[in-house]
């Protein structure tokens, strides 16, 4: 099986630097690129076409939902996954409208990160256990 190319967004270096950690020593994963912000994730995205996009909803310059909005005209075969701390059903509503097919919430990443990649991967919704 092909390695699964990813994107992971959020403005937090500390925050990318361990999730890149966790899913390369468990999954087979090339990290494409990293991304801080929400402009800057949609350029990316259109000129990489991941397969899968780790995106935050608080972002600068342009908020995750915006973001996926438009990730979703310019890489429409990139499979969106939230992982922020934004918790709330009005969150999940909202990724799920734009058409994500899964949602964790941070502090649930240690135990719901990988299985929601590899659920996500195979084309199927993932929330974690909060939701």
């Amino acid at each position: 099986m092909a390695a699964v190319r990813i994107l992971i967004v959020d403005d937090s270096q500390a925050w990318r630097r361990s999730v890149c950690l966790l899913l390369q020593e468990y999954l087979n994963v090339v990290i494409l690129c990293e991304s801080l912000d929400g402009l800057d994730a949609v350029r990316k995205s259109e000129e990489l076409q991941p397969d899968l996009i780790l995106l935050d909803i608080g972002l600068p310059n342009l908020n995750g939902l915006e973001a996926a909005r438009q990730i979703r005209k310019v890489s429409p075969g990139s499979r969106i996954l939230f992982l922020t701390s934004y918790d709330g059903p009005e969150f999940l509503r909202e990724a799920l409208s734009i058409g994500a097919l899964g949602f964790v919430v941070k502090s649930h990443a240690a135990s719901d990160l990988l299985p929601a990649v590899r659920a996500v991967m195979q084309g199927q919704q993932f929330f974690d256990r909060g939701h």
